[in-house]
């Protein structure tokens, strides 16, 4: 039987060979993603690009033109062409409330039951004074 020295040395042994392998992988991935969003970053600006030169030459040259000339597909031409019109107007700013104005939040059922109710004798006490307020008006 293994004394309790030797129990947590092979555990230890375990824990280190897969921690290991855990950093690796982790390495592994966030350098991956990072290169992947350098790579979405640089293929949104060549579409936006490749929209900004097919507006410009619209006057001169049509998409079917184009696709039979390139052999790049009508559909992606016009895809790119209208991404370049849909980013101008999908960034339209919307107008913020004023700073003295309340702010909003959406409450949720969860929210609802962690208000804090009055005590009944509260409740009474708050409806007597609403009720007198209202007689005197």
């Amino acid at each position: 039987m293994a004394t309790f020295d030797e129990i947590r040395h092979r555990i230890e042994e375990a824990d280190t060979a897969r921690s290991a392998r855990r950093s690796a992988a982790a390495t592994q991935i966030g350098e991956l993603a990072q290169r992947r969003a350098n790579i979405v970053e640089q293929l949104e600006d060549i579409e936006r690009q490749l929209g900004e030169v097919l507006a410009a030459a619209r006057d001169v040259i049509d998409i079917a033109e184009l696709s039979r000339f390139t052999d790049v597909p009508a559909a992606d031409l016009i895809r790119w062409l209208d991404a370049r019109t849909s980013h101008k107007t999908s960034r339209i700013k919307r107008k913020r409330p004023a700073a003295d104005a309340p702010a909003r939040k959406k409450t949720t059922s969860a929210d609802a039951s962690r208000v804090r109710r009055p005590a009944p004798s509260q409740a009474a006490t708050a409806g007597a004074s609403t009720r007198a307020a209202a007689q005197t008006t």
